[in-house]
């Protein structure tokens, strides 16, 4: 069970959680979340979980690894951050996590209470719309907030009707 959100409560803003995995779909729903952030006068957020199983070296290569993961991430948020307040003059805020996804998700989500909607895209591969997004049907991951999932293939014609 997720905690009360706070998002509707006086000093609070109602954000949206986009996931940001370097799947070339993952933009789709970072700029669908965006839109709506600004549509709804909320919040954006945007999450990179590294998986920790990369990191099964020698303490010293782990640590390297690990940093270099991180400054990987980092730079991911900031391509998309860079390109959303170009676009929309939104100022996402940028969580490097590592871990499972959805255990990290769930974290996040259980930690700030504004995060209201999580947004997906699912993606066009012959495996699937993806982990997270197969994780919802299966119902593996039952994300204790509204899930919204993005087509891949909408433009960015179509998300600003969407939004």
């Amino acid at each position: 069970m997720v905690s009360k959100r706070l998002s509707r409560e006086a000093g609070h803003r109602r954000k949206f959680l986009a996931i940001i995995d370097e799947t070339p779909e993952c933009e789709r729903a970072a700029a669908y979340a965006a839109r709506r952030a600004t549509a709804t006068s909320g919040a954006l957020v945007l999450l990179f979980v590294i998986e920790p199983g990369d990191f099964q070296h020698w303490l010293g290569v782990e640590q390297l690894m690990r940093e270099e993961a991180t400054d990987k991430a980092k730079a991911t948020l900031e391509k998309y951050a860079a390109t959303l307040r170009t676009e929309l003059g939104i100022e996402p805020e940028m969580v490097v996590r590592e871990g499972k996804a959805t255990e990290e998700i769930h974290k996040l989500i259980e930690e700030d209470q504004d995060i209201a909607i999580l947004v997906l895209a699912a993606g066009n591969a012959k495996e699937g719309p993806g982990p997270l997004v197969s994780s919802i049907a299966g119902k593996s991951a039952a994300f204790p907030i509204p899930v919204t999932v993005v087509p891949h293939n909408l433009t960015d014609e179509d998300i600003e009707s969407l939004a």
